[in-house]
């Protein structure tokens, strides 16, 4: 959608979840949480970090301007913000917190970084909803695709979206990476000193490290694609040549 309808479509959903329980004559804080759950699961519609932030907070701070909060005990205005970071944990913040992969982002991919048909395990660390495993899926069909991701919403969601994956909740970093022939990334640039020594201390040779958009400085590239949109797919190859 284009912004600001997303923006516009979960606040007036909020507001209907919000109004709908409180005609019910639940308690206030059940319909808080139940319109602020409603914001913050649907921020993931935002392209950008700010976004995010005014499509789960456009809510609560509606309700607050509207003078209803009146009626709800102060406590009740930690609901959002337990949503917000039972989507996003604390642990994952110096990560990216949700990179979609855009649909047709990774056309292409396997011609330039050939995996053996049969036998072939691939990994999106930090997998999100799911949109670079039917990337990856679309590319390699025959391999086995895995998910990492550590926010379990995300990690449900995504499992109920990508049923041929294996999605599970692991920290990308704790993870063991070197049963892997692939392991691909859209994380932020700050993240890829750390993938690189990471992917460099455990991906057999042979295996590719697939980043999109974002560059491993410290590292050599054999391949990169260009997206449709024109952002480049870094690809490396074990054992790496640093430069």
């Amino acid at each position: 959608m284009t912004w600001p309808l997303p923006a516009l479509v979960t606040w007036g959903l909020a507001w209907l979840s919000f109004t709908a329980l409180s005609a019910l004559a639940l308690p206030a804080w059940l319909s808080l949480a139940a319109g602020s759950a409603v914001g913050v699961l649907f921020s993931l519609w935002g392209s950008t970090p700010w976004r995010r932030v005014f499509v789960a907070g456009g809510f609560p701070l509606s309700l607050l301007a509207s003078g209803m909060a009146g009626a709800m005990p102060a406590w009740t205005w930690l609901l959002p913000l337990a949503l917000l970071v039972l989507l996003y944990p604390v642990s994952t913040w110096r990560d990216a917190p949700l990179f979609p992969t855009p649909a047709g982002a990774l056309r292409g991919l396997a011609a330039l970084a050939p995996l053996p048909a049969t036998g072939t395990s691939i990994v999106d660390a930090g997998c999100g909803l799911g949109d670079g495993l039917r990337e990856l899926h679309r590319e390699y069909p025959e391999a086995r695709i895995d998910g990492l991701e550590w926010s379990w919403p995300l990690r449900l969601a995504c499992a109920w979206r990508c049923r041929f994956a294996r999605v599970r909740r692991a920290d990308i970093w704790t993870a063991d990476w070197s049963a892997y022939g692939m392991v691909y990334l859209f994380q932020r640039p700050e993240s890829m000193a750390r993938a690189s020594d990471k992917a460099a201390r455990e991906l057999q040779p042979g295996a590719w490290l697939a980043s999109l958009e974002f560059e491993a400085t410290v590292l050599e590239p054999q391949q990169v694609l260009r997206c449709p949109d024109g952002r480049p797919v870094w690809l490396y190859r074990a054992p790496f040549r640093r430069r």
